[in-house]
């Protein structure tokens, strides 16, 4: 039950349906006016007759008043608009629920409505989109695809030899800081000769490093392989050449070496005299010069490795005959 409601029920009485009486008068001229003004310029209950304007030469009629509605409360005069308010705190907070649930249906509603829209297909239009290869974007068929690739390589070709018609573009002008012109193929060739002597003196720089027996040894191969052009494949036991490189190849552990005349070895490969007597051998071959004194000043590491490798070639060969005999 609302508010207006329950005062009305038991604090307020039914209106009388009498119609009050309405009291005339005269006027000095014999005018006859009606107490109600249609105008609605008596506002006032009965007593005010008095302070109603008069109009003279005319006569009013009389009008009927309206109904006081059922929704007036009787004691204030106004009207009850809208929903009327709760009464007891059980109904506000029902209301209130109420009101929660809907404004959540309808954010929920919204929320669904946008995720419907996200996931929708997007509708592009492809009228005038065009691919990397001429052809049109879209659903289309393969002599379509075809003619529109065929057409931009002949706009690309007739756009070509307009440019070559026309000279071309031009050759591009480099300038310095201050504004002069670069020559770039001249900047082209000291770049390139400058590269070329920066080879050079690091070919010449590993060259120093190196010893004389080294780059003798180098100079030598590299003859051999211009030598090597001419010599054919098939080389067979007959070949002088051959014969002698293989009985000048010295081999320190040749047992049968001391049969073989050699010519005596009185010079390095690099021109320079060289120690005729005795001597430690050496993993490189290199023979002493003619100065050396007969006296082995190194730390015997030569020693060791060539034992090492004795010992390690005693060992295979052991090995070997141990697994034959089981």
């Amino acid at each position: 039950m609302s508010l207006a409601d329950y005062l009305a029920k038991n604090y307020l009485t039914a209106d009388s349906d009498k119609k009050s009486k309405k009291r005339k008068r005269k006027n000095k001229d014999g005018l006859k006016i009606d107490d109600d003004d249609i105008s609605g310029w008596n506002k006032g209950g009965e007593d005010d007759d008095d302070d109603v304007p008069t109009i003279a030469g005319m006569s009013l009629n009389k009008t009927k008043k309206k109904k006081k509605s059922k929704a007036t409360d009787g004691i204030s005069g106004w009207t009850t608009v809208g929903v009327a308010a709760p009464s007891t705190a059980a109904q506000i907070a029902a209301d209130a629920a109420a009101a929660d649930a809907i404004i959540a249906s309808t954010a929920a509603d919204r929320a669904n409505a946008a995720a419907a829209e996200d996931e929708a297909p997007e509708m592009v239009d492809t009228e005038g989109v065009f691919l990397e290869s001429g052809a049109r974007a879209g659903l289309q068929t393969g002599a379509q695809v075809a003619a529109a690739m065929k057409r931009k390589l002949e706009i690309e070709k007739k756009e070509a030899a307009e440019a070559a018609k026309d000279g071309g573009a031009g050759e591009t002008i480099y300038r310095d800081a201050s504004g002069r012109v670069i020559n770039v193929a001249m900047k082209r060739a000291e770049a390139r000769k400058k590269l070329e002597e920066e080879e050079k003196k690091k070919r010449e720089q590993e060259k120093a490093a190196r010893g004389d027996v080294q780059n003798a040894e180098a100079l030598k191969r590299k003859q051999e392989l211009q030598d090597a052009k001419g010599v054919t494949i098939a080389r067979y036991a007959d070949d002088a050449e051959l014969n002698d490189e293989l009985k000048e190849r010295d081999r320190w552990n040749d047992p049968a070496a001391g049969f073989v005349r050699k010519k005596k070895a009185g010079r390095s490969i690099t021109g320079k005299p060289l120690y005729q007597g005795h001597f430690q051998p050496n993993r490189y071959g290199i023979r002493p010069g003619h100065r050396w004194d007969g006296v082995d000043r190194g730390n015997g590491f030569e020693s060791q490795w060539f034992q090492s490798r004795s010992q390690k070639a005693n060992k295979a060969n052991m090995e070997y005959a141990w697994q034959m005999d089981e």
